[in-house]
């Protein structure tokens, strides 16, 4: 298929749509705006549904009643807007409800800035609401990988019942690239038996529910949910390697700044150091132990995390690495995106030179 240019947001609004999204409710942050703008023209078109709602509040928890009636439904906000529907993702995984939430993280906390940043990366894999829960959290690095991803994202969703959150920043959100779109290929809709879609007379009432008021039946249901969030780890993790295979110094980066390790492993080759990137796709699930087989290479002096915050994916790289290699930091925040220049110098230092 021909290749088209397309701005990130656009881009991943049109994904969703292609997708069968048919349902969308959000409330304008930016530097997240042309999604909700696309949806309201574009959704529309196939006979779906936009609704700016008046809050975020009320955006998730629309979210949540399409969902329980079975439709594929997308919200999209910022890091702040997304604090504010915490609570609604957290009855959504509790009443497992499928649903896709991106967020095109800004500076923060608080408000912030609207420049790009990686700060809501504990909020997205930690889950920013009560209880015991886990979110599917994709990490798209190109607009490509945004789209793909989020057509992906519907499916998860269906098929584990479960939010699903793509986390991209402002600069994945706002710069445009050449894209090709997957040949569309009809597939079996998931049978959704469980959705509160009318009975008819002809079956008992479904239930959506999050409230277990018998302590039992709460466990209950938590190790229920344990298990589905372990049959998603052993699943679905998602990452990539390149030039890590006798690399010196291991890079490990997300997002955007997952490209511009890429020129920092250029710029050390130039100067004779073999670096190697490490971009995890899932953040939750982490690629822990594949991460660590790359740490524990014996080529591996020393690893140099990368983030647009002041170090969250840190302490899972630390984990992985288990104390095997020192781990060192690379991280600008507030919307400040790090060069390569910096990047190779935090890499050099990593390794004593």
């Amino acid at each position: 298929m021909a290749m088209e240019l397309w701005k990130g947001n656009e881009a991943i609004a049109e994904a969703a749509v292609r997708a069968g999204c048919r349902y969308f409710f959000g409330y304008p942050i930016t530097p997240q705006n042309e999604i909700p703008e696309y949806m309201s023209m574009r959704l529309p078109q196939v006979g779906g549904c936009f609704l700016q709602s008046e809050s975020e509040l009320a955006a998730i928890n629309m979210v949540y009643g399409a969902a329980g009636a079975g439709a594929r439904v997308m919200t999209s906000s910022s890091s702040p807007g997304i604090s504010l529907k915490q609570e609604g993702i957290t009855y959504m995984v509790g009443a497992e409800l499928p649903a896709v939430i991106v967020n095109v993280m800004r500076g923060g906390p608080g408000l912030g800035t609207i420049q790009p940043a990686q700060g809501d990366y504990f909020q997205a894999t930690r889950g920013g609401g009560n209880g015991d829960y886990r979110t599917l959290v994709l990490a798209p690095n190109t607009i490509q990988e945004a789209v793909d991803l989020t057509q992906d994202a519907f499916e998860l969703a269906d098929r584990y019942r479960n939010p699903v959150m793509v986390l991209a920043d402002g600069m994945i959100g706002q710069m445009m690239e050449p894209i090709e779109w997957r040949e569309q290929t009809e597939k079996a809709p998931i049978e959704k038996g469980w959705a509160t879609t009318g009975t008819k007379g002809k079956r008992e009432h479904n239930i959506v529910n999050s409230l277990f008021i018998d302590p039992a039946l709460c466990e209950q249901h938590n190790r229920r949910l344990d298990e589905k969030f372990q049959e998603i780890t052993k699943n679905e993790l998602r990452y990539e390697e390149i030039g890590t295979e006798d690399a010196e110094v291991l890079l490990v980066a997300y997002g955007t700044p997952s490209r511009i390790a890429m020129s920092a492993v250029d710029l050390l080759a130039q100067e004779g150091i073999k670096a190697g990137l490490f971009r995890p796709i899932t953040l939750w699930p982490f690629p822990e132990t594949q991460l660590r087989a790359a740490v524990e290479r014996p080529s591996v002096k020393a690893v140099l995390c990368v983030e647009m915050s002041m170090g969250q994916m840190l302490e899972d790289v630390r984990y992985a690495a288990l104390g095997k290699k020192p781990v060192a930091f690379c991280g600008r925040s507030g919307g400040i995106i790090p060069t390569q220049h910096e990047i190779a110098a935090a890499a050099k230092a990593a390794l004593g030179r």
